[in-house]
């Protein structure tokens, strides 16, 4: 006899008609804070995501989904380059500025590398990509991109989970 696994007490099934379930079950999954960054006709581009994740070591490739709603959404559907910026624990406020303001870079010490993609300083690590392909994904884009460059620095990773931030440390080693 098959008996369907129910063994959570807050077991649903999503609806539209009531997301916020759903996005308060996907929040407990503790992700890393990123900032996505493109060139655009109205400045350098940002966004807040923590979509981001490795996609294969060869090719290199990472993925990240924007929200096709978003009003960023058509800046990052257009460019040909962006730079995905995993966010240090003392990088709060640059998360923050990122994910009210789009042109938020306008105000922000950042650079340009040689495809024209603002790159921040600072950050746990980044990843210059050229784009290689989109995914439609229901309400979402899949953006991959082929890294071109990367780097990293050490320190404690800003965090994400249950609708708030936080930071990770990691453990001395013996």
């Amino acid at each position: 006899m098959n008996a369907v696994a129910n063994d959570m007490t807050g077991t649903f099934v999503p609806s539209a008609e009531d997301t916020r379930r759903l996005r308060n079950a996907f929040g407990r999954f503790a992700t890393g804070v990123t900032i996505v960054t493109c060139a655009s006709e109205d400045g350098p581009i940002c966004i807040t995501a923590n979509s981001f994740s490795s996609l294969s070591l060869e090719p290199a490739l990472v993925m990240w989904a924007v929200d096709k709603g978003s009003r960023r959404f058509e800046y990052f559907a257009k460019a040909q380059h962006f730079a995905i910026h995993v966010l240090g624990a003392d990088q709060e406020a640059l998360c923050f500025a990122s994910a009210k303001d789009a042109l938020a870079l306008t105000q922000l010490d950042h650079s340009i590398n040689g495809e024209g993609t603002p790159v921040l300083p600072g950050c746990l690590a980044r990843f210059e990509c050229k784009t290689e392909a989109h995914y439609e994904a229901g309400d979402h884009v899949i953006m991959v991109g082929r890294i071109l460059r990367a780097a990293q620095e050490e320190g404690d990773a800003l965090a994400f989970f249950g609708g708030k931030i936080g930071s990770f440390t990691q453990a001395e080693q013996a």
